[in-house]
């Protein structure tokens, strides 16, 4: 299906957008929360193209020319905007990577750094003093030797004769990363164009304008994240809109601090992932949201991860008394390789579901499947059979959803293969299982093996390397890591492993320390952990592990496992 067409607004670049936004609304701007969530730092649009402009000079002077890349590992803060900004005014390609606390322990954290200067080659890596103490404790030579702090940019004087340039549209201007926290990850480019065109798109699916008086954005979801960086960041700069921003870490720590934002700058906008909902119904007393009023908060957009319609209710039931309306909860579709968003509802009338056909991947889809909605403009999406991008199947038949249209990446950065694989023939393969009916859009599972986890990309191999590395080795034909939904809890890992040893006391131990290992490198729960004899866990001819065989047997309670 094709979304119907309208002119484009506005800016054709970032550049332009932040200039635009600065020149005609110099009293808008964006407010940056400290960690405490209790005290924010307000600076207009006009003072962030200043700073922007300023730290471009100083980027120069630090070596960083057009076309460099700029790894940037910082919480949210001013300092993260600024430096971000900058390097898209150099004409570098900034790429936001999460600091340590927010994904695991320091060493993991390292570890991925070390694999990403190498996949990158920046020209600078940007970070605080801490991190580049973990760097150094950890042998990371080449990020340290790159490394630069907030502070030692601001110290550097301004590039002589610094001109700054107005790209192209189909230009690049940024990276977003995509896949796990430890594992191979990629970058995904991301041109001008793309970036204006879909946080334009979902102007219009809100049915507003840009600069729009009665709009207001919040989020508190990482920048590093898709939705945090294009559904909240970039689409108040360049829609011309106020922006609160929270920390992620100050969200989980309080959730309702989030709601408190959206009461007190009336916000209308402010996305989610499901298990943000989630937190919020099983974690806030009411008597301690005396004073919130969420009537202003007509886009509760929720996505990143599979919508679970039993949340939703929840969410609404326990949050109508303070305001909030079923019709608020906008469930929308899309990923990283799309910019954003692909597909949106439009009905404004809540989460609607249909039943899960039969056909539909066991272990992903509860019974119900919620509707994610129409494409955005000027985006096609279609049903087809897997690895089969021409063979269009009818409505309501389940099969790979594709999409095109101008939103759709660039390509994997030094990465042809996985390029070739995902795009093909200007279609973009998403790796993700649903149907179409009456021209909307409804997920079901994925066809690739990678586990979302709140809104977090993982590889089963992170998992089961790590296990493997606790077990004593054997190689990754001995472990099998997969999810499964748990009901409101949406989707958790679960991790299988081939042992040698029955000993009740010794399982319980090596239990114990994958569980920790995993917690301290990726900040994940295991839902479930089996010990099962050699040979037990099936595989290819060539001894691939077959995930979803294994995902079957566990749901149908196949699995003969090893007791302790």
């Amino acid at each position: 299906m094709t979304a119907i067409s309208t002119p484009m607004p506005i800016a054709g670049t970032l550049n332009q957008a932040l200039e635009d936004t600065a020149r005609l609304f110099p009293q808008r701007g964006i407010g940056v929360y400290d960690r405490r969530g209790l005290s924010v730092d307000w600076r207009t649009y006009p003072q962030a193209l200043a700073l922007a402009k300023d730290r471009a000079a100083r980027l120069a002077t630090a070596g960083v020319g057009r076309g460099d890349r700029v790894l940037i590992c910082l919480p949210t803060s001013w300092e993260l905007l600024e430096i971000y900004f900058g390097a898209i005014f150099r004409g570098a390609y900034p790429i936001l990577v999460a600091p340590s606390g927010t994904l695991g322990g320091a060493a993991a954290h390292a570890k991925k750094l070390d694999y990403l200067v190498e996949l990158l080659a920046p020209k600078r890596f940007v970070c605080h003093e801490s991190a580049k103490k973990d760097l150094i404790e950890f042998h990371v030579k080449n990020a340290v030797e790159i490394s630069i702090t907030p502070a030692e940019l601001i110290a550097l004087n301004p590039a002589v004769g610094f001109v700054l340039r107005q790209p192209d549209p189909q230009e690049l201007a940024f990276m977003q990363l995509t896949s796990g926290s430890t594992g191979r990850q990629r970058a995904v480019m991301i041109r001008h164009a793309a970036v204006i065109h879909n946080t334009s798109a979902m102007c219009d699916f809100l049915g507003a304008q840009p600069g729009s008086e009665t709009e207001n954005v919040a989020s508190w979801l990482p920048l590093n994240h898709d939705m945090g960086l294009v559904g909240c960041l970039l689409f108040a700069v360049t829609q011309r809109l106020n922006l609160w921003l929270l920390r992620p870490d100050s969200f989980l720590a309080r959730p309702k601090l989030w709601l408190q934002t959206i009461s007190e700058h009336r916000i209308t906008a402010s996305p989610g992932p499901n298990f943000a909902y989630q937190l919020c119904v099983e974690r806030l007393d009411p008597r301690e949201l005396k004073q919130v009023d969420l009537s202003s908060w007509r886009t509760a957009l929720t996505g990143a991860e599979m919508i679970q319609p039993e949340t939703c209710r929840a969410f609404c039931e326990k949050f109508a008394a303070f305001g909030f309306r079923e019709n608020y909860m906008w469930p929308s579709y899309g990923m990283a390789e799309a910019t954003l968003v692909i597909t949106s509802d439009r009905k404004r009338k809540g989460a609607r579901v249909l039943p899960t056909p039969a056909g539909a991947p066991a272990g992903f889809a509860p019974r119900e499947v919620v509707c994610v909605g129409a494409p955005i403009l000027d985006t096609d999406v279609q049903i087809c059979a897997p690895n089969a991008i021409k063979a269009s199947l009818p409505e309501g038949a389940v099969g790979e959803v594709c999409v095109k249209g101008p939103g759709v990446f660039a390509g994997y950065y030094h990465d042809t293969e996985a390029t070739h694989e995902t795009l093909q023939d200007g279609w973009l393969r998403t790796g993700d299982l649903g149907f179409m009916r009456d021209g909307e859009l409804y997920i079901t599972g994925r066809l690739k093996d990678l586990l979302i986890i709140h809104g977090h990309n993982l590889m089963p191999h992170e998992l089961e390397w790590i296990a493997e590395s606790v077990s004593g080795g054997g190689g990754s034909e001995r472990c099998g890591a997969f999810s499964v939904t748990k009901g409101v809890a949406g989707e958790q890992a679960v991790l299988a492993l081939e042992v040698g040893e029955q000993n009740s006391t010794k399982l319980a131990l090596l239990d114990r320390e994958i569980r920790v290992r995993i917690g301290q490198a990726l900040g994940l729960p295991l839902a479930d952990l089996i010990f099962v004899k050699r040979g037990k866990i099936p595989k290819t001819t060539s001894g691939k592990i077959q995930r979803a065989e294994l995902r079957q047997q566990y749901l149908q309670n196949q699995i003969e496992r090893l007791n302790f």
